[in-house]
């Protein structure tokens, strides 16, 4: 179709059931990208044994996608604000799906971690540009935050889904499976996409700004390599930790001179917005080390088999899947502060319990707690982006958006990273898995 929506005020809007759709199509690239974070996670073991991967090995299995993500996410937004939301969409789809096929045929961790690179890039197209998309479709406030919280409930959905079907796979046809479900998927989104999505663009072209995406992959890398390294306590830590204070003080400084930065701080003038960006940084920390931890718990420490670590995962996701659709009433109704201090009391309390957790745990008490976990990270998600979308002009929608994803990636590489390095490097994955539930 070419029908195209300016993204000024004058734009035509769409029937309530076009809308739907739209949402439907946006929210399958969602799944996928999400779904794929969980199937990876569950099939650790199998990948650490197939391929004779050491700890962090697989942590950059993990942070490889999430570091290359955070990093260009924002220029992916960027993009589609100039270029077109569906042609950009479309790109990546095409790439994250090519990427899921060299993964599935992987044979060395090299070559895995490389792989992750190309999917990475093809999600920074993906998520920020169809969550773009989805502002502009709804554009009554309220419409908006319930969209934004069947959003996030997707997010719970492919957890739910991620753990089962990466368990299924790897049990039935080995850890390369885990990733042909991408395939069909992406194939899906890209036929709806061309026949449903109008395309849409920002009125005002933003100029690229290559040294400040440099400086932000930089810094992301450096910071990550130097919490994955620091168990050993190697010179070459601490130079990565000085590179990315220098690469971040350099972007802070570089961003500040440009009328159109990558990262425009003066978002960050807003205390709402920077409160919610730290915010989802903590929580997708707590997630991205909880999961790294708990696939290699359940099967490592326990003896689970990968369909059965899925199924003890489930409560989690479940309790993510119903507990946002909620937050995103909450948030239409009373605005993001109830959800986000329901979230942290929730996960702190669940926090204090994972320490707590042995091999000999009852079961009974394992799962809960992790439904626990559930219901506090499925509070965040809709609070702390309709913020983001909230607070930056709607024809910056692309950026805004990519800005909420940025910071869950970030926070996802930094829990993976610190998950490992305090787990204790030198060890093996499993003994590893259950160091960090004591420490």
């Amino acid at each position: 179709m070419n029908t195209t929506i300016s993204a000024g005020p004058a734009a035509p809007s769409l029937s309530h059931s076009r809308q739907n759709v739209v949402l439907a199509i946006c929210c399958l690239s969602l799944l996928a990208v999400s779904m794929d974070a969980t199937i990876v996670n569950v099939a650790l073991p199998d990948i650490r044994r197939d391929l004779q991967a050491s700890l962090r090995g697989l942590q950059w299995v993990i942070d490889a996608y999430t570091i290359v993500l955070a990093s260009f996410l924002m220029l992916g937004g960027s993009m589609a604000d100039l270029f077109g939301r569906r042609r950009v969409f479309q790109i990546g789809m095409t790439l994250f799906t090519f990427g899921s096929l060299l993964c599935s045929v992987a044979t060395g961790i090299g070559w895995l971690v490389a792989a992750r690179v190309i999917q990475a890039l093809g999600g920074s197209m993906m998520n920020p540009v169809a969550m773009s998309i989805i502002v502009h479709t709804f554009t009554d406030p309220k419409a908006r935050a319930r969209a934004i919280g069947i959003w996030a409930a997707v997010a719970g959905l492919a957890m739910a889904l991620g753990p089962l079907a990466g368990g299924g796979l790897t049990q039935a046809f080995g850890w390369h499976a885990i990733f042909w479900i991408n395939v069909p998927i992406g194939a899906l989104a890209l036929v709806l996409t061309a026949r449903y999505v109008p395309e849409s663009r920002a009125p005002t072209a933003r100029r690229p700004d290559p040294l400040g995406q440099a400086l932000l992959l930089a810094g992301l890398a450096a910071l990550v390599y130097a919490v994955i390294e620091s168990e050993r306590g190697a010179t070459a830590a601490w130079m990565a930790a000085v590179l990315a204070a220098l690469a971040f003080t350099a972007l802070v400084a570089w961003e500040r001179r440009r009328s159109e930065p990558l990262l425009d701080m003066r978002f960050f003038h807003s205390l709402p917005f920077s409160a919610a960006t730290v915010v989802a940084i903590c929580m997708f920390a707590a997630m991205g080390g909880f999961l790294f931890l708990n696939s290699l718990y359940l099967q490592e420490v326990r003896g689970l088999s990968a369909l059965h670590a899925g199924l003890g995962l489930l409560p989690m996701a479940v309790a993510v899947m119903i507990v946002s659709p909620f937050s995103g009433r909450l948030v239409a109704s009373y605005g993001a502060r109830p959800s986000l201090l329901v979230s942290g009391a929730m996960l702190a309390l669940s926090a204090l319990l994972l320490t707590q957790l042995q091999a000999q745990t009852p079961l009974v008490q394992l799962l809960s707690v992790y439904a626990l976990f559930g219901i506090g990270f499925g509070m965040v998600n809709a609070p702390v982006t309709f913020a983001a979308v909230s607070g930056m002009p709607r024809a910056q929608a692309g950026v805004a958006s990519a800005v909420a994803s940025t910071s869950r990636q970030i926070g996802v590489s930094v829990g993976v990273a610190l998950a490992g390095a305090l787990a204790g490097g030198p060890a093996g994955a499993g003994d590893a898995a259950s160091a960090g539930f004591a420490r």
